[in-house]
C-alpha cells in the first residue's frame, strides 16, 4: 500500500460550488494509468481520460500538498481569444476552441468569470501595420467579435487609455484559473479517480515481479516511486510536469531536451483607489524583435488590477521571490547552451527587463504611455509568476506542443507532455482532448 491521501482540504476558497474535502483513506497500489502533475493541464487531461474510460483506474500524483499551486495558481487569469497565433497552427486551434470550452465549463459549473475584453493598443504609427496584421491573423483564426477601433473608440472603451488605434477583442475575459483547475480535480474524483498529494516522483522504472499482495501477475509493470519511498504500480504513465517536465523525462530514460528554463515575471498592482483607471485588459502590440510580450494591464476577478510582468531568469524553478535560489536549478540553466545563446541574442532586452524589475519607476514610465494619469505613487509591488519556458539548444523558444516517449520497457509505456506553451490555461480543455487522443493512440486504451 502507498501513503494515505493528504488530509489537507482540496477546495477553491469561496467557490460557487465548493470543492469537497478528501477524506483520508488507504489507497490500493495498482492502477491502469498514472498521471504525474497536478497543474491545470494534468488535471484537465486526467479528467478527460476518466470520462472517456470510466472502467479504467486512474491516479494523479502531485508533489505539493495542494493542487495547482504553481503556474496554474500564478498567472494573469486571462481567458485569451486566440489572436496572436499563426493561422492554422495547433496553438491557434487549441486556444480558440479552449476559450469556447472554458466559458461553457464555467457556465455549467457555476464558476465566476468576466468578459471584460481586451484592447491591443498601437502607440506609434510604426505599430499600426503590425496591428492590422494581427487583425488579419485573428480573423483567419476565427476569433469572435474582433474589430479595429480608432483613438475615439479607445477612449470609449477605456476612458483613461491613449493610443492611435487598437484591436478590440470583447471575447477576451478573466477567470481564476486555479479555481477552475480545482474544479477539474473535483470532477476527476467524483468520477472515481484518486488524487495523491505530497508525492514527489523520484523514479519511473519497470519491475520484474508483481506488487506485494497482487494476484495480477505482471499486469502493472511500471513502478513510480516518490522521494519518501512510496510506490504506485501501473500499466501506463502520463507526465504533465510543467516546470519539471524535462527532469521527469530524464528519470524515465527519455531525452533531456527541450530544456525547461524558468523565467520569473514580477507584477505591480494598482492601489485600490486607482482601480477606476482600468476597465479591461490593455496590451501592447507585440514587437517581433523581443522574445516576450511586454507589460500590460490586467484586471482580476478579486477586483485588483495587475500591471506587468517583466521577464527575468529565475534562480529557482519555483522561485517567486527575487532572492529565491536553488543551486541545481541555477547551474542547469546557466550551463545550458540554449540559454547562453538566447542571452547573447537579447542582451539589451534582458538588461532592460532586469532594470525595470529593480526600479519600478522605469516600469511605470512604460505603462504611462498607455495611461498618462498613472503615477509612481499609484502602484505597489505585487505577486510574481514563474514561466516554464522550453528552449532548444540553439536558443530558440519552443513555441509548440512537444510530446516525448521512448523505446524499451519504460519508454514504450510513458508519455511526457514536454511543453504546453501559453495560453495553456485557456486551452486546457482542448489540450486535454488532444493529449487524451495521444494517450489512446500510443497505449491502445
Amino acid at each position: 500500500m502507498i501513503r494515505t491521501l493528504s488530509g489537507l482540504p482540496f477546495r477553491a476558497s469561496g467557490a460557487a460550488k465548493p470543492v469537497k474535502d478528501f477524506t483520508t483513506r488507504r489507497l490500493h497500489s495498482t492502477y491502469d494509468v498514472a498521471v504525474v502533475g497536478g497543474g491545470i493541464v494534468g488535471l484537465a487531461t486526467v479528467r478527460e481520460l476518466i470520462l472517456r474510460h470510466p472502467s479504467l483506474s486512474f491516479v494523479l500524483l502531485e508533489k505539493e500538498k495542494e493542487l495547482a499551486v504553481h503556474q496554474s495558481g500564478h498567472n494573469s487569469g486571462v481567458i485569451h481569444s486566440g489572436i496572436y497565433y499563426t493561422p492554422g497552427s495547433l496553438k491557434a486551434r487549441l486556444c480558440v476552441r479552449g476559450a469556447t470550452l472554458a466559458y461553457e465549463y464555467c457556465e455549467k459549473k457555476g464558476l465566476p468569470y468576466k468578459k471584460c475584453g481586451k484592447l491591443i493598443v498601437a502607440l506609434e504609427h510604426e505599430e499600426i501595420p503590425r496591428l492590422q496584421a494581427l487583425y488579419e491573423r485573428g480573423m483567419k483564426n476565427n476569433v469572435r467579435d474582433l474589430s479595429i477601433i480608432d483613438a475615439k473608440g479607445i477612449r470609449e472603451r477605456e476612458p483613461f487609455c491613449r493610443g492611435l488605434m487598437a484591436l478590440d477583442s470583447p471575447y477576451t475575459g478573466i477567470v481564476d484559473w486555479r479555481r477552475v483547475a480545482l474544479r477539474y480535480g473535483q470532477d476527476f474524483e467524483e468520477a472515481g479517480g484518486t488524487v495523491v498529494t505530497d508525492a514527489e516522483v523520484d523514479d519511473i522504472t519497470t519491475v520484474t515481479e508483481s506488487a506485494a499482495g497482487s494476484t495480477d501477475g505482471m499486469k502493472y509493470p511500471i513502478a513510480i516511486r516518490d522521494k519518501k519511498g512510496s510506490e504506485v504500480r501501473c500499466r501506463y504513465v502520463l507526465t504533465c510536469g510543467g516546470l519539471y517536465s524535462d527532469r521527469l523525462s530524464q528519470i524515465s530514460g527519455c531525452s533531456s531536451e527541450p530544456r525547461i528554463v524558468p523565467f520569473r515575471g514580477d507584477y505591480l498592482v494598482l492601489k485600490p483607489e486607482k482601480h477606476y483607471l482600468v476597465k479591461g485588459n490593455i496590451y501592447p502590440v507585440p514587437d517581433p524583435r523581443f522574445p516576450f510580450l511586454g507589460v500590460h494591464f490586467t484586471p482580476r476577478m478579486d477586483g485588483s488590477v495587475w500591471l506587468g510582468p517583466n521577464a527575468v531568469l529565475a534562480f529557482k524553478r519555483e522561485g517567486y521571490k527575487v532572492y529565491d535560489f536553488n543551486v541545481r536549478d541555477f547551474a542547469d540553466a546557466l550551463s545550458f547552451r540554449g540559454l547562453q545563446r538566447l542571452v547573447m541574442k537579447n542582451v539589451t532586452y534582458g538588461i532592460g527587463e532586469m532594470y525595470r524589475g529593480i526600479f519600478i519607476g522605469a516600469q511605470v514610465k512604460i505603462l504611462q504611455k498607455y495611461i498618462p494619469e498613472l503615477s509612481l505613487s499609484d502602484v505597489l509591488r505585487g505577486p510574481a509568476g514563474v514561466r516554464a519556458q522550453a528552449l532548444d539548444r540553439d536558443g530558440n523558444l519552443v513555441d509548440d506542443f512537444v510530446f516525448d516517449g521512448g523505446v524499451g520497457d519504460v519508454g514504450s509505456r510513458v508519455l511526457h507532455v514536454r511543453n504546453a506553451p501559453s495560453p495553456a490555461a485557456t486551452s486546457s480543455l482542448a489540450i486535454a482532448e488532444m493529449v487524451a487522443d495521444e494517450v489512446e493512440s500510443r497505449f491502445a486504451l
